[in-house]
């Protein structure tokens, strides 16, 4: 693969691509992997983390191709995805395609790139964030968009969120009705919590959704495990689950067995929904956008009162 790198990029000896060029026509980055000079006008951007690729596109930029978590695409992202290449999945980029597509810029998150990031900045600039987890959504929106140069495309993307977030309160209040929101992802045979913290959490709790006693806390990450045991900690009005292929949908099989389980609030008043994994942990505004319209849809239309 160095051979390969080295073959592409003209050089065996070629510096870094954080070095420097004409202070003209780039400017410099500090991320969580050095200092890179990035093009002012990026034209062939490639995006190494889900929450990159919504960040770009949102701030109404258009990479040429990413990597995915997920087998097929969420709604929120499909049609973006049409004309965008993909480079594997966001733990194992393929970096052979990655040389033949000739990029101008890299973005990426550092827990998913800092082993490869020698090599990535053999091919382009590329700089890294230091994604800490779903909570660090909001500061990466910000990061993107100090890399590409789109600043103020980045408070219209602030302006709107906070529009749709007002609105949905107003909604809210207007119903007379103030659920207690509780969210689940299954997969796998696990169960996880996303508290107060987690990507949809944040939007949860910026349009003053109540929580249960258990999710109303931060914790690093945003997200725990939850033993069956413990299952009435997911008890609340309403009750979103996720899910994630057919594992997921087998775990819920396995919970709706369970003497618990029928004891949840949600469940005796029919208030469970179902909604899209990769949507409601999509940490980008785009994915944003789309869990505020569940929430139109799921406690407001559904919602109204007698």
């Amino acid at each position: 693969m160095v051979a390969l790198i080295q073959s592409c990029t003209g050089s065996e000896n070629q510096p870094s691509a954080s070095s420097a060029p004409e202070s003209s026509t780039c400017h410099m980055v500090r991320h969580a992997l050095g200092e890179t000079c990035v093009p002012n006008q990026p034209q062939r951007v490639i995006t190494l983390s889900v929450p990159s690729l919504g960040d770009a596109i949102a701030l109404g930029g258009k990479p040429i191709a990413t990597v995915v978590y997920f087998d097929e695409p969420p709604p929120y992202l499909a049609e973006h995805l049409n004309s965008i290449q993909i480079l594997g999945k966001e733990e194992q980029p393929n970096l052979e395609k990655i040389v033949a597509l000739k990029p101008d810029l890299i973005i990426g998150i550092k827990y998913a790139t800092e082993a490869i990031y020698s090599q990535l900045a053999q091919i382009a600039p590329t700089v890294a964030d230091d994604w800490e987890g779903y909570p660090s959504w909001r500061q990466h929106v910000d990061f993107v968009a100090n890399v590409l140069g789109k600043t103020d495309a980045a408070q219209q993307v602030w302006n709107r969120y906070n529009q749709r977030i007002q609105s949905l309160k107003t909604a809210l209040e207007d119903s007379q009705k103030n659920p207690e929101v509780s969210f689940v992802h299954t997969c796998c045979g696990t169960i996880d919590l996303d508290l107060k913290n987690s990507f949809n959490g944040s939007i949860l709790a910026d349009a003053n959704l109540r929580r249960p006693p258990a999710q109303a806390v931060p914790v690093a990450g945003g997200i725990v495990k939850l033993s069956e045991e413990r299952l009435m900690d997911i008890d609340g009005d309403v009750l979103f689950v996720a899910t994630d292929g057919s594992e997921a949908a087998q775990t819920i099989t396995e919970l709706k067995q369970n003497p618990l389980w029928q004891q949840l609030r949600a469940v005796q008043n029919d208030r469970v929904y179902s909604v899209n994994y990769p949507t409601w942990r999509g940490g980008n505004p785009l994915a944003a956008d789309a869990v505020i319209d569940d929430l139109f849809k799921y406690l407001v239309e559904d919602n109204q009162p007698a």
